[in-house]
């Protein structure tokens, strides 16, 4: 008996192009899949630190995983692009304003618990952490890719308010994540004050 299942491929975008939510087709360069691109890379990077931080036995995991979760919401509310959509469309991509409050809560929780930043820092404190900043980067490329998408009316402003949000819970956690892991954070020095090797 021949077994059936779906195919990955679908051969539609073969010549450049791709479709909204809406059923309308935008050349892949399109800031609607710039924007999708970045938000997609973002959960994956954001996915990766979890992996460490599951593996370090942090209990902020679960909400990286439910991080990731928002970020397919924001994915959903960008592939809907005002100009094209429906009121059904609008329906079922209405981006929830209760994820930026959740953020600020947990900002605020591991904010309390960190000792207060008085240099700036840079991207360590071991592999959690470090994978955090990097999915910090990453956010704040995704946010850069909504703001032509929010400027022109075809996504949706609590969506670029969110964004800005998470790339500050994603620094907050990644020192939250050196804190509990006892590793020490790189401070920033200048580069012109520090002793080069002698065979420079």
């Amino acid at each position: 008996m021949k077994r059936s299942y779906m195919k990955i491929y679908t051969k539609t975008g073969d010549k450049g192009t791709s479709a909204t939510f809406t059923g309308q087709r935008r050349v892949k360069d399109d800031d609607v899949f710039h924007a999708l691109g970045t938000t997609d890379e973002l959960s994956c990077a954001v996915g990766m630190a979890a992996e460490f931080g599951s593996e370090a036995g942090h209990d902020f995991v679960d909400k990286l995983d439910t991080i990731q979760c928002m970020l397919q919401d924001v994915g959903s509310s960008v592939a809907t692009p005002a100009s094209s959509a429906r009121e059904m469309h609008k329906r079922k991509t209405d981006f929830d304003s209760s994820y930026v409050n959740r953020l600020e809560m947990w900002i605020d929780e591991m904010t309390m618990e960190l000792p207060p930043l008085k240099n700036f820092i840079l991207p360590s404190g071991g592999k959690t952490a470090t994978s955090l900043h990097l999915a910090r980067t990453v956010c704040r490329r995704a946010e850069r890719t909504v703001v032509p998408l929010v400027r022109d009316g075809e996504t949706e402003e609590e969506v670029l308010k969110f964004l800005n949000r998470l790339s500050d819970f994603l620094f907050t956690v990644a020192r939250y994540a050196a804190m509990k892991e006892g590793r020490e954070e790189k401070v920033y020095k200048s580069a012109s004050k520090k002793s080069l090797p002698e065979d420079a």
